[in-house]
């Protein structure tokens, strides 16, 4: 039976991730309050960071970069500002 969590993100009950997918703290507080849904939202934004960013997840500062950005997006409701890219008007 899959979990269910109240999503920061999204502001509703959904389904959570099946595990920890992210390490530490921040990853326990997503594993508690972000759904798979918002997970996904996240997953797709990042690899379009990282591309177009040309992020090296070796390189430390590019890590915590895209960490801060995470947390913005995933708990502060910060959009993530890609360049040349604008989101679909609702």
């Amino acid at each position: 039976m899959a979990r269910t969590v109240f999503c920061q993100k999204l502001q509703k009950e959904a389904e959570g991730l099946g595990f920890q997918l992210y390490p530490g703290e921040i990853g326990e507080k997503i594993f508690n309050n972000i759904s798979k849904e918002a997970w996904g939202q996240w997953q797709h934004k990042q690899t379009m960071l990282i591309n177009e960013k040309h992020l090296n997840m070796m390189d430390p500062e590019h890590r915590t970069f895209l960490e801060e950005q995470m947390v913005g997006f995933l708990f502060e409701g910060k959009e993530v500002e890609i360049e040349g890219y604008k989101p679909v008007e609702k």
